[in-house]
């Protein structure tokens, strides 16, 4: 997805998914982590899922029948336990994904605070471990049973692409990157030529999402 141009700055394709995929593979091999394939991409759309920070949250109410959202882990670990199989399915890798993003990302916050990255480690994995005991699927069992078993070893590789994705700004080149595809704002891809990002422009953006 990334190639260098003849000036050394960086050129940045249509879309995310290459960069993503980069920055996991580098992250396990920083963090001399080896696993499958499956796993590798389920980070990759792990990623990808949250460049929209409104994933991470949930409205109030769950539905038109005025029924409340779980608001702390523990109630979204219960909730989920105690649902029919195709919302527990859902919740428990809600919650593992939330745990495990929320820990690779603000880790320096949550050790912050009297609910630390332990417990969100704790309350991950045990999802995970339910979702692989729950889940037909014999390659999503493989990889939600590594995620419960090695919840920490993952959470340092997302660590490593936060540490390693966020530069110079308080906005990350994903997030303007996004921004500009989405909006074709001038500002953000101005902040990404400053940043030694060359993205493309916009026509030829829209031609490599109908190829």
């Amino acid at each position: 997805m990334r190639e260098k141009a003849s000036n050394g700055s960086v050129e940045l394709f249509v879309s995310p998914e290459g960069f993503f995929q980069e920055l996991v593979q580098k992250g396990l091999s920083q963090r001399k982590i080896q696993t499958y394939p499956l796993v590798e991409n389920y980070l990759v759309n792990l990623l990808q899922h949250y460049l929209d920070a409104r994933n991470l949250f949930e409205s109030e109410y769950a539905n038109e029948s005025g029924q409340k959202n779980p608001t702390t882990l523990a109630e979204m670990y219960l909730t989920a336990q105690n649902a029919e199989p195709p919302a527990r399915i859902e919740l428990l890798r809600k919650l593992g994904d939330r745990t495990l993003y929320i820990s690779g990302f603000f880790g320096d916050s949550l050790s912050r605070k009297i609910v630390d990255i332990d417990y969100y480690a704790e309350i991950g994995g045990a999802a995970y471990a339910s979702l692989a005991h729950c889940t037909r699927e014999d390659t999503m069992v493989k990889v939600y049973d590594t995620f419960s078993r090695r919840f920490l070893d993952f959470v340092d590789v997302l660590t490593y692409i936060s540490h390693h994705s966020f530069v110079k700004s308080d906005e990350s080149i994903l997030r303007l990157y996004d921004r500009y595809m989405r909006t074709g704002s001038e500002l953000a891809r101005e902040k990404l030529v400053e940043m030694g990002v060359l993205a493309l422009p916009q026509d030829q953006v829209k031609l490599g999402k109908q190829g």
